[in-house]
C-alpha cells in the first residue's frame, strides 16, 4: 500500500545512539530536560483525602561534559512509573529515580498545579471553588535535597492613606501574594493560604449574595493595609511558625487609582 513505510524496524533491533558519542567541546550543562509536560496528579490535603488536577512539570538533570545528549524519553519514563499522587514525600524518590535513570549526580523537579479550596461566603455561608497556583521545586544533589513550596493567593488590599485622608470611602484592589518557604515538616497548602488571606484587609471569594458583599466590603475598610504591610504581617506570621526555616515573600497590588502596580517584598537571608 502507497502509505506504508518502505522499511521497518523491531522494536528490540539495537540502533546508534547519539546521545551517548562523545562530544568534544567540553561544556558541561547544568540542567537538561523536558518543560511543560502535562500530566494529572493526585495531592493530598490535610484532612488526607486526595485532590485530582493537571499538573505543568519540567523535569532535569545535569549533563557531563562528555556526552553529547540526554536520554529525553527516560523522564517521561520515570513519571510515568511513579503514578499519579503527587506530595512532598515521595518527591526524593522521583529525584532519585531521575539520578539512576539518566546516570546523573543532579535531578531538578518542576510541578506547577492549581489547587482548589471550598470557600463559604461570611453570611450566607454559600459555597464556592476558589483556586489558588501551586508550585514544587526540588533538587537533589546527590543525596541533598532542596525543597522549595510556592503559592500564588489572591487578595484585598485597602488603602490606609485614602481612608485616612478623605471624608468618606478609600481606594481598594484586588492583589496577589507569592509566598516561597522551605521548612523543616510538612505545610500543608491550606494552612499557608490561610496565613496569608489573614494578613491582608479581606480574603477573596467565589461567590458572594449582597448580604456577605456587605460584610467583605465593610471588612476590608476596617482592615486598611500598604502593600508594606501586607507583606510585614505574612513574614511575622512565617517567623512565629515552628517548622518555616526560609521564605520569600512578594505583593503586588493592581491599584485601581493608578495605572501602575505597587510592589513590595521580604526574603529571609
Amino acid at each position: 500500500m502507497a502509505n506504508e513505510p518502505s522499511s521497518t524496524v523491531a522494536a528490540n533491533t539495537p540502533l546508534h545512539d547519539e546521545q551517548n558519542t562523545r562530544d568534544t567541546r567540553e561544556l558541561p550543562i547544568d540542567k537538561v530536560g523536558v518543560r511543560g509536560l502535562r500530566f494529572p496528579i493526585q495531592v493530598r490535603d490535610r484532612a488526607h483525602a486526595v485532590q485530582n488536577t493537571i499538573a505543568t512539570i519540567g523535569m532535569f538533570v545535569d549533563l557531563p561534559m562528555e556526552f553529547k545528549g540526554t536520554h529525553m524519553s527516560r523522564f517521561v519514563e520515570v513519571l510515568n512509573s511513579h503514578g499519579e499522587m503527587i506530595h512532598v514525600e515521595n518527591i526524593p524518590d522521583l529525584l532519585s529515580s531521575m539520578q539512576q535513570r539518566l546516570n546523573s549526580n543532579n535531578s531538578h523537579l518542576e510541578i506547577e498545579f492549581p489547587y482548589f479550596i471550598t470557600k463559604k461566603a461570611p453570611v450566607t455561608g454559600r459555597e464556592g471553588l476558589m483556586d489558588y497556583n501551586v508550585r514544587f521545586e526540588a533538587n537533589a544533589t546527590g543525596t541533598e535535597i532542596d525543597f522549595v513550596m510556592t503559592l500564588r493567593v489572591p487578595v484585598a488590599t485597602l488603602c490606609p492613606c485614602s481612608k485616612a485622608i478623605s471624608e468618606y470611602g478609600a481606594h481598594n484592589q484586588r492583589g496577589e501574594v507569592t509566598v516561597a518557604i522551605r521548612s523543616s515538616e510538612t505545610v500543608w497548602i491550606e494552612d499557608l493560604i490561610a496565613l496569608v488571606e489573614e494578613s491582608a484587609s479581606c480574603e477573596l471569594y467565589s461567590l458572594l449574595k449582597r448580604p456577605d458583599e456587605k460584610a467583605v466590603t465593610e471588612r476590608a475598610y476596617e482592615n486598611p493595609v500598604f502593600v508594606e504591610d501586607l507583606v510585614r504581617n505574612i513574614v511575622l506570621r512565617l517567623k512565629a511558625h515552628e517548622h518555616i526555616t526560609w521564605y520569600r515573600v512578594e505583593a503586588e497590588n493592581f491599584e485601581s487609582i493608578h495605572n501602575h502596580n505597587a510592589y513590595a517584598c521580604i526574603e529571609k537571608s
